[in-house]
């Protein structure tokens, strides 16, 4: 019985690209290049013609620019999407803008070297393609600065000693999820540290961008700093971020130690060390994402005290790793996206009255 084969229609205006491309998935055995296209508007008649399960997308082409055909199609045939970026300040800024434009990922080209650095990245395109032909679709978001304010009476009791923590794991699809978790959070909420599955030269303009729409202050954590509330802590692509003491504070620890799950940063690395160093003065947060890093370390968080959160599959962009948690018994609160924060709030809230009343 033959597989039915992931569709794929390349975009970019280079030949080269199209060409390796084309070569990385046509060597796959579960898909295939259905169709070429050297800008938006050849693509744009290609699509109507194969159908393609998924589209892989150039940013800066002729004729129309990759961000605004990306937003047309959202709009009018929306479809899973993987972006092809440079590895630029630039790039990396327009690579952020079409994952909030809906994209479900993107691949960073090669520098130097094109051929062989893209052929070197088969089973990571691979990989890209596979979970974006099995993605949930979203709407486009409407990020605004700020974002929609929590309720107030989330706001009047205190919520926290400063011991309390908010922990954050995310890979695709969560660039957006967690910019939904940040937005509502305000100016005094515990510090938040994140790993999210992001490379290098990507998560500086990640946490610039979220620092101009959140209510607290977003950065890319920075190694031996004191991790303060109304700050959260991004981990550096290529860095593991991990939560340490230092005397009676909480201290960031950054390091290149071996790909944890496959990744660096990984999310079980941080879900550790906040089980290890905050235990129950700790949330822990797992968000959208392919395969199962942060599941056995939000168990241990949970196991350590912490009261830990999933995100529901109907908002995830992917639901692997909230089901890994989930399936094992990692989970106490399994939650729609948009209900994430107010939850959050809720259990801080509670925690503050409780131990106003001691």
């Amino acid at each position: 019985m033959s597989v039915k084969k992931i569709k794929v229609l390349c975009v970019d205006d280079s030949a080269l690209i199209r060409s390796v491309m084309t070569e990385i998935i046509n060597s796959q055995a579960d898909m295939t290049v259905v169709g070429t296209a050297a800008d938006p508007l050849v693509a744009r008649d290609l699509i109507k013609v194969t159908n393609p399960d998924v589209l892989t997308l150039d940013v800066e082409m002729p004729r129309m620019d990759g961000l605004e055909f990306l937003e047309k199609l959202m709009r009018l045939r929306p479809m899973p999407v993987v972006m092809v970026s440079s590895l630029t300040e630039r790039g990396s800024e327009i690579a952020l803008r079409a994952l909030e434009l809906g994209a479900i990922d993107f691949v960073t080209k090669p520098r130097l070297g094109v051929r062989d650095g893209l052929l070197n990245y088969t089973e990571l395109i691979a990989g890209k393609i596979r979970t974006a032909a099995s993605a949930r679709l979203r709407p486009a978001a409407t990020a605004r600065p700020g974002g929609d304010a929590p309720q107030e009476s989330l706001l009047r009791s205190p919520l926290l000693s400063t011991e309390k923590l908010i922990i954050i794991g995310a890979s695709t699809g969560g660039t957006e999820a967690i910019r939904e978790v940040l937005q509502p959070l305000p100016p005094d909420s515990p510090a938040v540290m994140i790993a999210q599955h992001m490379p290098a030269g990507f998560t500086r303009s990640f946490a610039q961008r979220l620092d101009g729409l959140c209510r607290i202050t977003v950065k890319e954590a920075e190694h031996g700093e004191r991790v303060l509330p109304g700050y959260a802590y991004i981990a550096p692509g290529g860095f593991h971020l991990s939560l340490a003491r230092s005397g009676a504070n909480y201290v960031a620890h950054l390091d290149q130690e071996p790909p944890v799950n496959r990744h660096r940063p990984s999310i079980d690395v941080l879900f550790d060390s906040a089980a290890k160093h905050a235990g129950k003065n700790a949330i822990g947060i797992i968000l959208t994402g392919m395969g199962k890093d942060g599941a056995e370390g939000l168990l241990r968080m949970r196991r350590a005290g912490a009261h830990t959160l999933a995100q529901d599959e109907a908002s995830c962009v992917v639901f692997g790793m909230p089901r890994e948690a989930i399936a094992l018994g990692a989970v106490d609160d399994v939650s729609p996206l948009a209900e994430v924060s107010r939850r959050v709030l809720t259990h801080l809230r509670t925690f503050g009255e409780r131990a106003n009343r001691v």
